[in-house]
This record gives structure tokens, C-alpha cells and sequence, in this order.
């Protein structure tokens, strides 16, 4: 994201750690010991550096690259309480000045793309109260749209605040017909550009592989790096990959595709635990940090910069691992 206007204000958020599933390929970091240690004292930043608070705005000079940052120890639990001089951002390998961070809680927008194919026929009851649990693990001020695809991608529900009325567009829908899953991904990216919140995300819950879309893989991988939303997938594979070449094939997709903008998939090893798990990915997506900073290069070129996140430890922490969005377009002319 490049940020051209005021933003709202946060402030970070003290130290905890919550129990989360992890299956993303990651940046391993350097060891110590932070999940046994309850708090890190406060610090403050330098002259050159803003951090964002709570009831105030920033008036951002130039451009500002925003990148959602997750932290997790080695059993998988989220890392909470971090600093601003405890993160370090590279851009096409070049180190950059941090000048935005906040770790608060903010109003997210979600968009859940909810596989109806046939295939889904046997886990569909799960895989819909795995959806529920996730709309009501919202806070007031998030929004969501459901998009179902099967044969073809259709937008069930709008953005709205409202999980009854989400839930009734997914209880009467029975499961049929083919694969659209790259068409639902990308009328879910469509639908994002009218998200009233800042923070854009994308659930997908589906058994993987594609055999009924018109856009192809490459159009989703191209638009997805464009949208800047994050991408969460909840993966219930057959074991083995399934009979077809789209369902072996579907794992791989949704892996690269949630690596590629900073989100993750959760593989399914039995259907009672979908619950848990979209609760997990919503626990996730309200305790991230957000880094900023002003991009050394300048030009405003259109082409993709690579983004890595780097850890600066506080000492005697344990090997942390981070998740960040890989990339980003500058500004065109």
C-alpha cells in the first residue's frame, strides 16, 4: 500500500502470545526467548521517526509503503509487544528508515470466497459454520462480502456489518456443479476496490484446483500483487491430492498465491477443526504491526519492488519467524 493521506493514529500493543497454526513458507530470524517473557520495556523513537497514536493523524510529505507485518514463535503463537526499532525493511535489497509503526487493532474490510462445487459436497455444513465463526470474530466497525462460486462466481452479499444476513445467503445454497475458484478469486479482488476500511483481506475456503474459470492463473497472480489485500486460504484437501490434475494442483496455488501478499493457508487434517482455524486467521489479521516507510527510490516507474522484513530481536528470544507481503508496485507516472 502507498499511503498519500492522513492516516489514523495507533498505538502498540503490549506484550502476548496466542496459539495459531502456521503452514507458510517463512523467514526464519535469529534465536531468543520473547514468548516466555511477558513484557518489553518502552522506548521511544528518534527525531526522524514517527510512531502512530492512538486519536492522532500523520500528514504523510511524500509516498509511504505500508506493509502488514505477523511475528510468531517457534510453536506457532503469535508474538505481540514488539517495537518499532526491533523491525528491519529492505526494498530491492536496499535497507530503509522506518518513519510509521503501530500495532493496534483497526477496522478491517473481508472479503470470504466460499467454494459451492460439488466436490465440496460432504464438507460444506463444516466448512459454513467455519464461516460464521469468522464473521463473528468481527468487530463492530469491520465489513464483509461473500462471493460463492461453482460453475461460475457470483457476489452472494455486498459489504455489510451484518453476520445474520451473511449467514442466510450461506445456509441455503446447496453444493454443486465446477470449479470457478480462480473467478471467485478475482471478482473477490474486484469487489475489494469498493472496501470503505484501509486493511483489505480475502478468505478462501475451498478444497483447491480450478476447472471452470475463464481467468487464468496468471491474471490472478498479476492482479493480486495490484490489489494490495491480503489473502488467507482455509485448504481442505483430499488426501493424496484427489483424482484430477486441478486438485493436485490446487494446494500449490493457494500456497503461492497467500505467500505472494503476506497472507498464509491452513491445511485441513480433519473438519472439526475449520472452526478453530478461521478463528485463528481472525486472531491473525487483528494482531499484525504496520511498518512504513518512504521508499529510497523515488521514481515513480510502475515496476514491482521487492519488499523483506528483518527482525532485530529483543535479546534471549527464541527464533521468530515473519510473514509480510513479498512486493509491491510503485506509483506510475
Amino acid at each position: 500500500m502507498i499511503l498519500r493521506a492522513q492516516r489514523p493514529a495507533m498505538s502498540a500493543a503490549s506484550v502476548r502470545t496466542c496459539a495459531i497454526l502456521l503452514t507458510f513458507s517463512t523467514f526464519l530470524l535469529a534465536p531468543s526467548s520473547f514468548a516466555q517473557n511477558p513484557t518489553v520495556g518502552p522506548t521511544h523513537a528518534d527525531s526522524n521517526s514517527q510512531r502512530l497514536e492512538k486519536g492522532k493523524s500523520l500528514h504523510a510529505e511524500t509516498d509511504i509503503a505500508l506493509v502488514n507485518v505477523s511475528v510468531t514463535d517457534p510453536y506457532g503463537r503469535l508474538v505481540t509487544g514488539l517495537e518499532q526499532e526491533n523491525f528491519r525493511v529492505f526494498e530491492d535489497n536496499v535497507e530503509q528508515e522506518i518513519v510509521r509503526f503501530s500495532s493496534e487493532d483497526v477496522p478491517i474490510s473481508i472479503g470470504v470466497i466460499f467454494d459451492m462445487s460439488a466436490s465440496m459436497s460432504d464438507k460444506i455444513e463444516k466448512s459454513r459454520l467455519a464461516a460464521v465463526q469468522f464473521f463473528r470474530t468481527s468487530n463492530p466497525q469491520d465489513e464483509f462480502l461473500l462471493v460463492n462460486f461453482n460453475d461460475r462466481a457470483q457476489l452472494a452479499n455486498s459489504f455489510t456489518a451484518s453476520v445474520e444476513e451473511l449467514q442466510s445467503h450461506l445456509m441455503f445454497t446447496a453444493a454443486k456443479g465446477e470449479t470457478a475458484l480462480l473467478d471467485g478469486i478475482y471478482l473477490g479482488l474486484s469487489e475489494m476496490k469498493g472496501a470503505h476500511n484501509a486493511k483489505k483481506a480475502l478468505l478462501i475456503i475451498s478444497d483447491g484446483g480450478d476447472n471452470h474459470s475463464r481467468y487464468s492463473e496468471e491474471d490472478i497472480r498479476k492482479y493480486a500483487r495490484e490489489a494490495d489485500v491480503q489473502i488467507y486460504a482455509i485448504g481442505l484437501y483430499t488426501p493424496g491430492g484427489g483424482p484430477t490434475q486441478e486438485e493436485k494442483e490446487g494446494p500449490g496455488l493457494l500456497s503461492e498465491l497467500t505467500l505472494l501478499t503476506g497472507g498464509r493457508t491452513f491445511a485441513v487434517g480433519s473438519l472439526k477443526d475449520l472452526p478453530d482455524i478461521a478463528t485463528k486467521i481472525s486472531m491473525e489479521l487483528r494482531n499484525q504491526y504496520v511498518v512504513g516507510y518512504r521508499p529510497s527510490d523515488h521514481a515513480h516507474d510502475g515496476k514491482w519492488r521487492k519488499i523483506k522484513i528483518k527482525l532485530r530481536p529483543p535479546k534471549g528470544l527464541p527464533p521468530l519467524t515473519v510473514y509480510a507481503k513479498n512486493g509491491y508496485y510503485a506509483p506510475g507516472h
